[in-house]
């Protein structure tokens, strides 16, 4: 240090040292030394240990995949199971459901049958009702008219039989 104070007020400029030729042989010395240490180091303990970790991670990646695989396969199986499932379900269902319509539909037809059956037995016996009571009706009818036939005529001071005024009613009814 005394030099390089002593150069610099002799009005000379010293180099930067580690530039100075003599301390090159020094320098390439600890060069070739630490990157030798820093060679051995690394190819004998970091870098199989790194490989060994990517070479694990690899693997592991892989073997992740190759699951992936398998089940992505195994859930498409089941998925189409299921979609088979499915469909027998569904036809089954149908089935089910065609059989209920059919045995309600021959229910309906059967009960319908049975109340047309009662429908037109009563309907029968109403139309006879009907007949005999349009007929007593009618014979009805024909004696009151032939009474009233005979009541009118006696207020004129005509007398008619029972027998006459009843035929002349009948007479009159039939045109």
């Amino acid at each position: 240090m005394f030099m390089t104070v002593a150069a610099e007020a002799a009005g000379g400029s010293a180099a930067f040292p580690p530039f100075e030729t003599w301390h090159f042989p020094s320098q390439l010395f600890w060069l070739t030394l630490l990157f030798g240490v820093l060679y051995i180091a690394l190819s004998r303990f970091i870098l199989p240990k790194l490989g060994g970790v990517i070479e694990k991670r690899g693997d592991t990646i892989a073997d992740a995949l190759d699951e992936a695989a398998r089940l992505n396969e195994e859930a498409k199986e089941a998925k189409k199971a299921q979609e088979l499932h499915l469909a027998e379900a569904r036809a089954k269902a149908r089935e089910t459901s065609d059989k209920a319509r059919a045995k309600v539909d021959a229910e309906i037809a059967a009960d319908t049958q049975k109340v047309d059956a009662d429908l037109a037995e009563r309907l029968a016996d109403a139309e006879q009702r009907i007949q005999k009571v349009r007929s007593d009706a009618l014979a009805n009818v024909e004696t009151i008219a032939a009474d009233t036939t005979q009541a009118i005529l006696s207020r004129f001071g005509v007398s008619v039989s029972e027998a006459d005024a009843k035929a002349a009613v009948a007479r009159a009814t039939k045109n």
